[in-house]
């Protein structure tokens, strides 16, 4: 006589998966200026002052869904005159799921900037070489550091305008 291989009626509902799942990837916004070409290419390339800027948008969707945008721009000048400019926004759809609320802050400003930063460092090395200029390969970005530095901040603001 077989035995029922079905499932136990009684068994508890398991919970969603925890994790991070990125939807779509894309280029918002891309901009490269060269505006002294070609003279802006001879000279020496290491006289160059490279500034560098980063900044994070992180919107909630009414799907649930999340968009990070992640905006990287690199401005080179020579004896104050602008040899480049260049400028990304890069963005990502991103599901998170079981994650709980307290969690979400962090994940959207930390770990989803670190998924998309390899891309957008990439986009702007490539754009620096079609531009005429050595490939600018941007540092790491320590995400969770620069996250803790905006949460201290933020606490401090808050704590002096309650004393004020």
């Amino acid at each position: 006589m077989a035995e029922d291989q079905t499932p136990a009626q009684d068994e508890a509902p398991t919970a969603p998966p925890m994790g991070v799942r990125i939807l779509a990837q894309f280029v918002r916004d891309l901009s490269f200026e060269n505006p002294l070409a070609p003279q802006s290419l001879s000279g020496d390339i290491s006289a160059l002052k490279i500034d560098r800027q980063i900044e994070l948008n992180i919107r909630g969707r009414e799907d649930a869904l999340f968009e990070v945008d992640l905006k990287l721009t690199a401005s080179a000048t020579r004896e104050s005159e602008v040899a480049f400019h260049a400028e990304i926004v890069y963005g990502g759809l991103f599901a998170i799921d079981g994650v709980a609320q307290e969690d979400l802050e962090p994940i959207l400003a930390i770990e989803c900037p670190r998924y998309l930063f390899p891309f957008a460092r990439h986009i702007i090395s490539s754009m620096t070489a079609d531009g005429g200029f050595p490939p600018l390969r941007l540092d790491p970005i320590d995400f969770a550091s620069v996250y803790m530095a905006r949460r201290t901040e933020a606490d401090r603001m808050a704590a002096e305008g309650q004393l004020a």
